[in-house]
């Protein structure tokens, strides 16, 4: 059942639901399955392998953190009918100029990155068939035709599946290893590791937990999904709370494998995708070989969420970063337009897929430019504190309605999110081996 709200942004009216209901989430699946990357899964693992559970609280904080800056971008989306680059334009073209560097050196990194993340468990599924750097190129393609041909409602179904894939994988491992349960709860006492760094180590954890630019992205999807105004918003909330309670399971489950599997035996795994083809060849001197695949379609259900939603989200993005460019009247970037779908169909849309897809190619061959990849590793890091910092600005001045402004557990929150992420920026930047970059 549903009512019809006048939108007082855009003057048109809107079929919204009388009270939020689950049959209406869908943006926050995606964020989740898109923000969970293979990375994500074996910076938890390490943390269970080094800490046990002392580290689940963090890992929990992660999932709240990360909560109130994807409501904050999807509050902005509903309650201004415009979208974050018509805020960020509104801050003055330093904002502009940040993401034009930061959306072409990442996207060519990040493309790179994502296929390879993706080819790692189908290459150790089936060994014999080609090369990873082949298994690469073909998932960047079918992400390529996957996203090119498709529209968001038939996007948010497939992710939908293979975040069922992740779920069922990533809990069935956490059962499988017997976690213990008494020593589990007691992670979720706030208590620093007694080592070296362990507030870093902590804060890393904390900020590692599901998606960087694709929380800047929730608000399109939300856009993309069909909501555009205020009356959406309670179904928009729990839909973000459904996308980091999903979040926090799947961390949660991975660090109960970490502390049990590997803790307790005392190994060590690799940084980095390749640490998950480790643990596989762990999972089957324990479990067998069939456990081990099982985790390895997991891994790769992981991955490739992770490869399409940014396919699709940070195109989004860049489609409206063009057209508000090309608009400086603002018009361009309304939220009506992102959920008819026509970004989804405009020439910058299928420019940043195919910049997402084949000039990353040559770094499978090549290797990953030295300097380009400190480059990548400062802009992105610095994402996050621009992300929080200005969703605060935007959302306590007069560009906000009133009555949707921040109140002070937003403020709150967000105000933890920049700190956080400012902390984790200076230290990617101090840790870059500068005297090498000149």
């Amino acid at each position: 059942m549903a009512d019809t709200t006048d939108n007082k942004v855009t003057g048109e009216a809107n079929s919204v639901p009388r009270k939020s209901s689950w049959r209406y989430i869908g943006p926050g699946i995606v964020v989740a399955a898109t923000g969970v990357g293979a990375g994500d899964l074996v910076a938890t693992l390490i943390a269970g392998s080094n800490f046990g559970y002392t580290l689940l609280w963090a890992a929990v904080i992660g999932c709240l953190v990360k909560i109130s800056l994807a409501e904050a971008a999807g509050r902005w989306h509903l309650s201004t009918g415009s979208t974050l680059f018509d805020g960020w334009a509104s801050l003055g073209r330093w904002t502009t100029w940040f993401f034009a560097v930061y959306v072409v050196i990442w996207g060519f990194v990040y493309g790179a990155a994502a296929m390879s993340s993706s080819a790692l468990p189908l290459q150790a599924l089936f060994p014999d068939v080609m090369d990873l750097e082949w298994w690469a190129i073909a998932c960047g393609l079918v992400g390529l035709v996957f996203v090119w041909f498709n529209k968001y409602a038939v996007f948010e179904k497939v992710m939908t599946v293979l975040v069922g894939v992740m779920f069922v994988v990533t809990v069935y491992l956490a059962i499988r290893v017997t976690p213990n349960l008494p020593d589990a709860f007691a992670g979720l006492l706030p208590v620093l590791p007694d080592e070296k760094d362990s507030v870093l180590n902590t804060l890393g954890l904390i900020g590692g937990v599901g998606g960087t630019i694709t929380l800047a992205a929730y608000g399109y999807w939300v856009n993309a999904k069909g909501w555009t105004n205020t009356g959406w918003m309670k179904v928009m909330r729990l839909d973000n709370r459904v996308a980091y309670i999903t979040t926090g399971i799947f961390v949660v489950a991975m660090l109960f494998v970490g502390a049990e599997l590997l803790h307790s035996a005392n190994v060590a795994i690799a940084s980095g995708d390749k640490g998950l083809v480790q643990l596989s060849d762990i999972l089957e001197d324990e479990y067998g070989s069939a456990t081990a695949k099982f985790f390895l379609i997991g891994f790769f259900a992981t991955s490739f969420t992770s490869l399409i939603g940014v396919w699709h989200g940070v195109s989004l993005m860049f489609a409206d970063f063009v057209a508000r460019y090309r608009d400086r009247g603002g018009a361009a970037g309304s939220g009506q337009e992102v959920a008819s779908g026509s970004r989804e169909r405009s020439w910058p849309f299928r420019v940043y897929l195919l910049w997402l897809t084949f000039p990353p190619m040559v770094l499978l061959f090549q290797g990953q430019p030295f300097r380009l990849v400190i480059i990548y590793g400062v802009l992105g890091a610095a994402f996050l504190p621009f992300l929080a910092g200005t969703l605060m600005w935007l959302l306590n001045t007069s560009r906000t309605p009133s009555q949707w402004r921040n109140g002070p557990l937003s403020n709150a929150m967000l105000a933890i999110a920049g700190l956080l992420f400012l902390v984790l920026c200076v230290k990617q930047i101090w840790d870059q081996p500068w005297s090498e970059f000149f």
